[in-house]
Parts: C-alpha cells; structure tokens; sequence
C-alpha cells in the first residue's frame, strides 16, 4: 500500500457533468491504498481460502427482476457492437449472460487464461467489501480516491488538460469512436501497464470503475455533511424498493469522449450495490494509526 499523506483539496467540477457539483474543499486524514486494483490472482486466493460465493454466482431473486421466478446466476457483459449504434440505449453494447462471474468474463466458455494479472471484475459492492475485510482492509471513501487519484490539482485530467497527450495514453481507456470502434486495448489490461501517477498509484485513472463506500446522490454534499454509511434504497415503480447505489470512480476502459468522458478525477458513476459488470472492480484502503 502506499500512504496518502492527510490534505485539504477542491473535491468535485463545475466544468463537467452535474453530478461533479459544486466543487468544495474537502479534506481527507492520512490513509493508505493499494498500489493497484485488486487481481484475479489475488482474488482467487481468496475464494480458494474462504469458499466465498459472489453475487454473480448467486440467482438474482425475483423480486428485484419484477418476474415469477428467479433468474440464473450471471453478470452484464460488454460486447462491442458491428456498426455504429444509438448511444442513448446502452443494451446495444450491454447485455446480461447467464454464468458470467469474475472467474468467467465473458460467460460460460471464458476463463482466466492469461489474465492473473488483470483487475478482478464481476464483483458487486458485498463482493468487494468481503474481500477487504478478509485482508483487513477496508474501501475508500469517494473522496479519498478522489484526492489520490489527482483531484484537487485544477486540471481535467489526472495529468493536464489533453485527454490523450501527445507521448502516449496515460490510462486503459476507449480510443475510437464508442461503442463499435476501438483502436485502444478493448478490455481490461494487466494493472499497472500504464505510468503510475505521483503517488506511485497504478490504475487510478481508467481500466475499471472502482467502488468506494459513498452513497451516490446526483450532487456532492456539502463538507460538513458525512456521505459514508449505508445508502437509502431507491424506489421503484410498483412501490417496493431496489438496491441502493455506491458511486464508482476512475473510469474504465469503456470511458470514451464522445460517450462518458469520466476517466477523470472528479468523474464519478452510480452504480447499484448488488450490480455486477465486466468493467467494474475495486481496491483497498486502511486507515494510519493514530
């Protein structure tokens, strides 16, 4: 882990989407992180010391589907479609498989072949949140990965202002025209394969989304407001409620320009707790002593 020194800096944007805002100063106590994003390495491990199941591993009850029965074990899963699509409907490129779970990325037939080293992804928040603890640990607070992931500085992205610097890509991101033109890697790559920032932190910035324990709410609230804790489940239309949503920062290899330009520090996507996808995985954190 490397450790974040204890700083007040400006959380949040007013330059981009609305969920940055407002931008405020916030501070965060010293902490420590991992380097990089949890592995399938390092979650194997895990699973092979715990026997622990993840939510995609589980059937989805029927009750959060709106049907008569449960639905079978899977995950949502990327697939890049042929031609240019509508980019207000996102089921042109994501689609639930059944059997896809974080040993299996792309469904039944996949396996981890070559990808020991890629961030673990399928993981919902229970799954990450189980992890941490397992080693200890804990998952950052929003504004804690914010800060080390190079918020606070004034530019839009981690390293200036050019999404894409001329010596080449700072972080695995969408590099083309999204979602059916990809000249960039197209999926996950192994952590660390990009330059680490100041801090010695690999993968802040793109590859996958990452939990943190906030509640998402479409604004930052205000400093003096704690977000931490467990979210307020979300209503829905026939009157029982649905999971409740965590915000994700980093961006993923899916960030593009022209669709989510969020492979910056102060991007943020909500994301429901029990939802696993195929960009989306985590790292730890812990607090310093006192």
């Amino acid at each position: 882990m490397v450790t974040i020194p204890a700083a007040h800096f400006v959380m949040g944007s007013n330059r981009h989407y609305l969920d940055e805002r407002p931008a405020h100063l916030r501070h965060v106590e010293a902490f420590h992180l991992d380097r990089t994003p949890v592995t399938n390495a390092q979650f194997a491990a895990f699973v092979t010391a715990t026997g622990y199941v993840t939510v995609a591993e589980r059937p989805v009850p029927a009750h959060l589907t709106g049907g008569d029965k449960d639905l079978p074990p899977g995950s949502m899963v990327f697939t890049a479609p042929e031609r240019p699509v509508d980019l207000s409907d996102w089921r042109a490129w994501w689609s639930w498989v059944p059997g896809a779970t974080w040993a299996h990325p792309e469904g039944p037939g996949s396996d981890l072949n070559g990808r020991s080293t890629h961030p673990v992804v399928h993981v919902a928040f229970e799954d990450a949140a189980a992890y941490a603890a397992w080693v200890g640990c804990r998952l950052p607070t929003e504004a804690e990965f914010e800060y080390a992931a190079g918020g606070g500085t004034g530019r839009a992205f981690a390293w200036g202002d050019d999404p894409y610097p001329a010596d080449g890509p700072r972080a695995n991101t969408w590099i083309g025209r999204f979602p059916h033109d990809n000249q960039g890697i197209g999926g996950t790559s192994p952590v660390g394969a990009y330059p680490a920032n100041a801090d010695g932190l690999f993968d802040m910035i793109g590859n996958v989304w990452e939990w943190t324990t906030d509640a998402y709410r479409p604004f930052h609230q205000p400093p003096h407001v704690d977000p931490d804790g467990r979210p307020p489940l979300l209503t829905v239309g026939d009157g029982g409620t649905a999971p409740p949503r965590r915000v994700l920062k980093g961006g993923s290899f899916l960030c593009s320009p022209d669709y989510c330009l969020r492979f910056r520090p102060a991007a943020r996507s909500p994301q429901t707790d029990d939802t696993a996808m195929s960009h989306i995985g985590f790292r730890c954190a812990a607090d310093t002593p006192k």
